[in-house]
């Protein structure tokens, strides 16, 4: 009679066994850490930093090589190449002006997307093209800064001296460079917060456009290394929370090497522009009824692969006066091979329908005195290798 009852407490006694096992294992294992929230940076520029601007992958690995792998590098633009893996999100916008960017108030909605905590900032060498006074370019970088602080308050903002210009178009842009560069330390002495600091980065001094670039203003191979060399440390110490010594008394940096005809082999580093064009337009333009060109003008075109990679390329178009008066304007014509396409141009204005590209100038290259040339360059799509067309040039 005494068997079922014990039975029955026996299974109850076991059944409870578990559960109390379970609830103390539970009680007695540790919490997992939260990972800890990647910071995020946010290079900021022209086509310098982006299209595709392979500093950045060499600053990305050699973070990552150095142990600083919880970095975030964000921005509305992604990747364009550069041959090694790397986390490419930027906001490099190429031909942007920072003039255009602030009055248009295109900073913000940059900033509402990737929450960055640090800013890269190289950005002005399209308005120095320009001719853009110093005190209107810094008074662009007040208004960004303040975007950001908007943004983020704590916010961490590395600004470059912008590397130097020697353009075979543009004599003056040299030295309005330095002009610009020598105002930057003071301006950012006057801006820099405790809160929300502001380190300037010289990416101008040691930096050579005979060697370290390919056409006198974007950097080649080497000059990718130079610059991420020089953000490097500054990078660093933002991602520790601490902030590099600060910058020297403003001196004025000496005049760069004019490079008018550079001999470096080309990388993928596209050529930044005066004014933003974008990507070219999907439906064709009218052009207006053909007349003569006045007499005296004229102009070749001569179109060049610069750089190739899986599925992509980069080129230029190199267009040379050769009439005996001053153009005020050309136009350059072509047909894509098959399968290729245009994605990104700069330095000119570029509608495509089916494979018929036309190129004009922007408002600030098309004057070409005799023998005097215009460069504009694109990225491209293709299907198996990527070759060059022929180009015709038409002055006016």
């Amino acid at each position: 009679m005494l068997r079922r009852p014990f039975l029955a407490a026996l299974l109850a006694a076991f059944a409870a066994v578990p559960l109390t096992l379970l609830v103390g294992l539970v009680a007695a294992s540790p919490a997992r850490p939260a990972a800890a929230t990647p910071v995020r940076v946010m290079p900021l520029g022209d086509s310098i930093t982006g299209s595709p601007g392979c500093w950045r992958s060499v600053l990305w690995n050699r973070l990552q090589s150095t142990g600083h792998t919880n970095t975030d590098f964000v921005g509305t633009l992604g990747p364009q190449g550069c041959g090694q893996p790397y986390d490419g999100d930027n906001e490099g916008h190429g031909g942007y002006l920072v003039t255009n960017v602030a009055d248009q108030n295109l900073l913000p909605g940059w900033l509402a997307a990737t929450r960055p905590d640090i800013v890269l900032m190289h950005f002005g060498t399209n308005d120095v093209w320009s001719n853009i006074a110093p005190a209107t370019i810094l008074a662009a970088y007040s208004k960004l800064v303040d975007q950001m602080r908007a943004s983020n308050p704590a916010m961490r903002v590395i600004v470059a001296k912008i590397i130097p210009m020697a353009p075979s178009s543009c004599a003056e842009c040299g030295q309005r460079a330095v002009a610009l560069n020598a105002a930057i330390d003071g301006w950012a002495a006057g801006k820099t917060t405790a809160g929300s600091p502001i380190v300037v980065v010289d990416q101008w001094t040691g930096f050579s456009t005979t060697t370290d670039t390919y056409d006198g203003v974007h950097p080649n191979a080497a000059g990718d290394q130079k610059m991420s060399d020089r953000w490097y440390p500054a990078l660093v110490a933002a991602l520790g929370g601490t902030t590099p010594t600060a910058s020297p008394t403003p001196t004025a940096s000496p005049t760069p090497t004019a490079s008018p005809t550079p001999t470096v082999s080309p990388t993928t580093s596209p050529t930044p522009t005066a004014s933003p064009t974008g990507g070219p337009t999907g439906s064709p333009t009218v052009d207006p009824p053909t007349t003569s060109p006045p007499a005296g003008v004229a102009c070749t075109a001569s179109y060049r692969i610069t750089n190739q990679w899986q599925g992509g390329h980069q080129g230029e178009v190199t267009v040379r006066s050769t009439g005996v008066a001053r153009t005020t304007g050309w136009r350059v014509t072509f047909t894509l091979p098959a399968g290729q396409q245009i994605t990104q141009t700069w330095n000119a204005e570029l509608t495509q329908t089916g494979s018929a590209v036309t190129a004009r100038n922007v408002n600030w290259n098309g004057a070409l005195a005799p023998a005097a040339e215009a460069t504009f360059g694109f990225l491209g799509t293709h299907t198996g290798t990527a070759t060059a067309p022929t180009a015709t040039c038409t002055a006016s």
